[in-house]
């Protein structure tokens, strides 16, 4: 398994830098989505709900392909190929709260609904 990268840590923590996930279709065709991001510093982490297509994609194929832009200079970039190690419900509402915290300034995610559970997405690089 492969490291995440100096600069991968920095724009995974420092900044509101979006990422867009890259999964695989039933069909093999790729699907991108741009989601908020971080790291606990061995591993890319988003938070999404359960039933969205990256998630079903990821459970039946856990390939995926990271693009972290910097916010502030979109030209700097990171990629990051790896696979899913990890789908958590614990703590995932608190963690959606807390990149809320870090990309628009609130304390609750405001586009969370109630009724849909939560789900982090843990990364590994390879």
């Amino acid at each position: 398994m492969s490291k995440l990268s100096a600069d991968a840590i920095r724009l995974l923590s420092e900044g509101k830098n979006l990422a867009i996930i890259a999964t695989i279709m039933p069909d093999g065709s790729p699907q991108a989505t741009a989601v908020w991001v971080d790291t606990d510093g061995e591993h890319v982490r988003f938070n999404t709900s359960e039933g969205r297509v990256k998630t079903n994609n990821l459970r039946r194929d856990p390939r995926v392909a990271v693009a972290i832009l910097n916010a502030e200079n979109p030209y700097e970039q990171v990629t990051i190929r790896g696979r899913v190690v990890e789908f958590a419900h614990e703590g995932a509402i608190e963690h959606i709260n807390s990149l809320a915290r870090k990309y628009v300034g609130t304390d609750e995610f405001e586009g969370r609904d109630p009724n849909d559970q939560r789900v982090i997405v843990k990364i590994a690089p390879s």
